[in-house]
């Protein structure tokens, strides 16, 4: 199996802990988990934890819209794509990561109302930084032939319009059809999201795959998620489809396998 969406950084998770979920992952059977970044100290960490991890971390960096600090969240700035784009590009350049991600757009009320000194500012123009980082990144990925994970809130349209606007295409899993299809995650707390199961449902097993999305969106609400729980998702998908869990985790394993082909870590990361 192979998580396709982690948090994994010490920010979520102490040495200690990390080092259990890894060994847990792996006992479940998880071969790789793709970890992506949020902020620069996140960047730095994904990179860093995966060089120790023996392979089973795959990095993936990106600028994500909403930014953490000791008072909240609040929208990106320019200033933090200033600090941030040299150290993408360098490891885009130096072929270290899978994918750029987590990018995109966050228009939520609360999120537009603070700039980084947690000021009330004009929402408009936060709107717009935010959409052109998120191009600055798309166009980075899009030369550079590498899949994009895309974070949207309150924004899909926005969002998709960036995406078409910069020519991103769609990854081609059917040749013989020569269709082009999007691929669709499943985190383990489908087993209570209704909304999870009828995607399952309706998606056929050739576009799925698992993510944890640790440490959030775990089976139980309100608990810390972590990668060996992708298992829980693959035997809900299995239930729901009256498929064998085996078909749906060589499935997904493809699937993931397929997207990420190219830009599989060279054996030392």
């Amino acid at each position: 199996m192979i998580d396709v969406h982690a948090h994994i950084t010490s920010r979520n998770f102490d040495e200690k802990l990390l080092q259990k979920i890894l060994t847990s992952a792996k006992e479940a059977g998880v071969q790789h988990i793709i970890s992506v970044s949020e902020t620069i100290d996140d960047a730095n960490d994904v990179m860093t934890l995966a060089t120790q991890s023996d392979g089973m971390i795959w990095p993936s960096l990106g600028l994500h819209p909403v930014q953490y600090t000791t008072t909240g969240e609040r929208s990106v700035t320019m200033d933090d794509w200033n600090s941030f784009q040299p150290i993408l590009e360098k490891a885009i350049q130096d072929k270290s990561v899978v994918c750029i991600g987590e990018i995109g757009l966050d228009f939520s009320k609360h999120i537009l109302q603070q700039n980084a000194n947690n000021v009330t500012q004009d929402e408009p123009t936060l709107r717009q930084i935010q959409s052109d980082i998120f191009k600055a990144q798309v166009e980075l990925a899009i030369k550079h032939g590498l899949p994009i994970n895309v974070h949207s809130r309150s924004a899909g349209h926005y969002a998709l319009s960036i995406l078409y606007d910069c020519g991103a295409t769609l990854i081609e899993l059917y040749q013989e059809s020569r269709r082009k299809r999007v691929l669709f995650s499943i985190p383990p707390s489908i087993i209570r999201s209704p909304q999870k199961e009828t995607l399952a449902k309706t998606i056929p097993i050739t576009a799925l795959l698992l993510e944890s999305d640790s440490p959030a969106l775990g089976p139980e609400k309100g608990q810390d998620n972590e990668p060996k729980n992708i298992k829980i998702s693959a035997e809900e998908i299995a239930r729901i489809k009256s498929v064998s869990v085996e078909t749906v985790v060589d499935h997904t394993t493809q699937n993931a396998l397929r997207l990420f082909k190219k830009h599989q870590p060279s054996a030392n990361m």
